[in-house]
């Protein structure tokens, strides 16, 4: 599969085989998504077959899609032969007399309805939607009833649903929360059919896979383990295979020196069998790997005042329901405090409450309803906020936004940060409107590295960021000497980086001085 004169992969022979779960792996515009629709029929390859089971369960990414249907019944479509068997027998049954021929195709769909388990499908489906933290009361509405997170998961239950042979899912973990991330990496393990699966979550594909298909040097090479095991193997790999280009150019340096000596001496027969030689040694290129890695660093103009935060009574409700009921805590300087729990019980909203009275930020002060809030003294704030629309303004280059944010900074200093984050060359020009997700994500580390601020907020900031991407931003919030408030469902991220949680637990939240990893220890021992 090739676009223009990119080649995203030549000539791949590759199996997946039963039982085993591979991660699909390679950077952002590598062709994995692509590579996916290949191997689920969505998009033919232009050269080349592929051979699939006939059961197939692949995450659909048309969040719209199923709107008029049922929650319940979306999940059932997953089963494409019971789904239809299911759709012509009610038909069947509505009408007010059947002939002979539609009693025997009643007959034979009954039969189908059986093998596919079709009489328990309903509770089934349940069982995959309480899993996904999807309550019953909503099983029945209308997918367009949904909210945007709530319908990626019934969409993944759909996936899941009717046992299938192979299992293709693209993205699973985007919009869950670290119990339905849980579940999903349980439910993948005991999974008994070939499992393909693109994820930027570094602690889940080395949780859940045996494989790592990784999509590189313009084809796609299979290791064995998780994503750790592959990232060793291919260096191993690339150093040996450089090592040996490095031996072979001294052999073919030393040949060619006999061969200028000797050429226009009686020694013929030896200088022709050395220059068959040569062809034979000279080094084959090698294609071109596509991994790039970002360069993130946070440096700050000034530190802020020992305390960088206090709070108190601090309260946000929507609709009457308290999100966020009467918290107050005290941040040091240097502290880098994680938020944890599950999607829609406030994490968001206590960040835009605490950032709802600070100038130049995308907050108002509608965000909090109580409390008080004092910033400490020369604290400066970096903001990624979860929800990144209308946060860069259209019409402009890339170059002429950043350059907003500090415009004593030179071309080159801008043009240079850019490079950092992977805008390399041509690439500042490009327009706002047209930038990707994980482009619009790194453009606004950028202004957060040209800003250099002394307490960074971040919600969700591995949305939409490669594995490469994440590692970067791992270490450079390791290394900050800022204060950090950080949302993430990233586990190696969490463990990390985090020297404190806030855990939020329908109406209460935790305040654990500590890393993620010390509070599930408490909390396992205390449930224990």
């Amino acid at each position: 599969m090739r676009f223009g004169s990119k080649v995203l992969f030549d000539d791949v022979t590759t199996t997946f085989s039963t039982g085993r779960r591979y991660g699909l792996t390679g950077p952002n515009g590598a062709g994995k998504s692509t590579f996916m629709k290949l191997l689920t029929g969505e998009q033919p390859p232009q050269k080349g077959t592929v051979a699939r089971p006939a059961k197939l369960g692949v995450l659909r990414q048309d969040q719209f899609a199923f709107d008029q249907f049922r929650v319940i019944d979306t999940v059932i479509m997953g089963n494409h032969r019971l789904w239809s068997a299911l759709e012509e027998r009610e038909r069947l049954y509505a009408k007010d007399a059947m002939t002979d021929a539609e009693g025997m195709r009643l007959g034979e769909l009954e039969g189908i309805v059986g093998e596919e388990d079709g009489y328990g499908a309903e509770s089934d489906a349940a069982i995959l939607l309480q899993g996904l933290d999807i309550p019953d009361a909503l099983h029945h509405r209308t997918m367009a009833e949904l909210q945007g997170g709530q319908k990626v998961r019934v969409l993944l239950a759909q996936a899941l649903f009717g046992h299938p042979e192979a299992l293709l899912l693209d993205e699973p973990t985007n919009h869950l929360d670290l119990d339905s991330i849980h579940w999903l990496r349980e439910f993948l393990v005991r999974y008994e059919g070939t499992l393909i699966v693109i994820s930027h979550d570094r602690h889940f594909l080395n949780a859940v896979c045996t494989h790592i298909a990784d999509i590189d040097y313009e084809t796609i090479i299979t290791y064995t383990g998780g994503y750790d095991d592959m990232v060793l193997a291919k260096t191993q790999i690339r150093s040996q295979i450089e090592k040996d280009n490095t031996q072979r150019e001294k052999k073919i340096a030393q040949l060619q020196d006999f061969i200028a000596r000797f050429s226009a001496g009686t020694r013929a027969s030896q200088v022709m069998s050395r220059k068959k030689e040569v062809e034979r040694l000279q080094t084959t290129e090698l294609a071109r790997s596509n991994i790039q890695r970002p360069y993130i660093k946070f440096a700050m103009s000034r530190p802020s005042g020992r305390v960088a935060l206090e709070f108190t009574g601090v309260t946000k409700a929507f609709g009457g329901a308290k999100v966020v009921n009467s918290f107050s805590a005290i941040v040091n300087r240097g502290e880098k405090i994680v938020l944890v729990g599950r999607n829609g019980l406030g994490k968001t909203t206590l960040l835009k409450a605490l950032l709802a009275e600070t100038p130049n930020l995308k907050a108002s002060p509608a965000d909090l309803d109580a409390g008080a809030v004092r910033w400490g003294h020369e604290v400066s704030i970096g903001y990624f906020p979860q929800d990144h629309t209308g946060e860069i303004e259209k019409g402009l280059t890339a170059v002429e936004w950043l350059h907003r944010f500090d415009p004593d900074a030179s071309r080159q200093d801008i043009h240079g940060l850019l490079g950092q984050m992977l805008f390399s060359g041509e690439e500042g020009l490009k327009p706002t409107d047209a930038l990707s997700g994980g482009e619009t994500a790194r453009l606004l580390f950028c202004r957060i590295m040209l800003q250099k601020p002394n307490v960074l907020v971040l919600d969700e900031p591995t949305n939409h960021l490669d594995l490469e991407s994440i590692n970067a931003l791992n270490i450079a919030l390791q290394k900050y000497e800022g204060t950090v408030l950080l949302v993430t469902h990233d586990e190696d991220v969490m463990d990390e980086v985090g020297t404190r949680v806030w855990h939020f637990d329908h109406g209460t939240i935790h305040d654990f001085k500590g890393g993620s990893e010390e509070y599930e220890a408490t909390l396992a021992s205390a449930s224990a």
